[in-house]
């Protein structure tokens, strides 16, 4: 995790990041200030990465259920094509929001 801070640090992207936390300061602002006053985002973290494919999945099925948000994903990264999967269930909307992923991987 140092070190894709380290990459990201050297990149300077156009977005806010940070390094490990955990959820509960990630998406508590309050806690965020109060337990990691050091912390570079200005607001709760849109975004979450977990250490592994069961954590995750976990935490996306709860944060959608009890949030009420929208969950993306699972999204495969690293392939020499462009391609999603859209879970078995999947409405319409998760098929285009994954196709429409696919389809900026193929023209970037």
């Amino acid at each position: 995790m140092r070190e894709a801070v380290a990459i990201l640090d050297r990149r300077r992207p156009d977005f806010e990041y940070d390094g490990e936390m955990s959820a509960e300061v990630a998406l508590n602002q309050a806690l965020m200030r109060d337990r990691y006053p050091f912390c570079r985002l200005t607001g709760p973290a849109n975004v979450l990465i977990m250490p592994g494919l069961d954590s995750a999945n976990l935490s996306s099925q709860l944060l959608e259920q009890v949030g009420g948000g929208k969950r993306i994903g699972p999204l495969l990264m690293g392939l020499d094509k462009p391609a999603q999967i859209v879970e078995m269930g999947g409405t319409v909307s998760d098929f285009v929001n994954l196709a429409a992923l696919a389809a900026h991987e193929a023209i970037t």
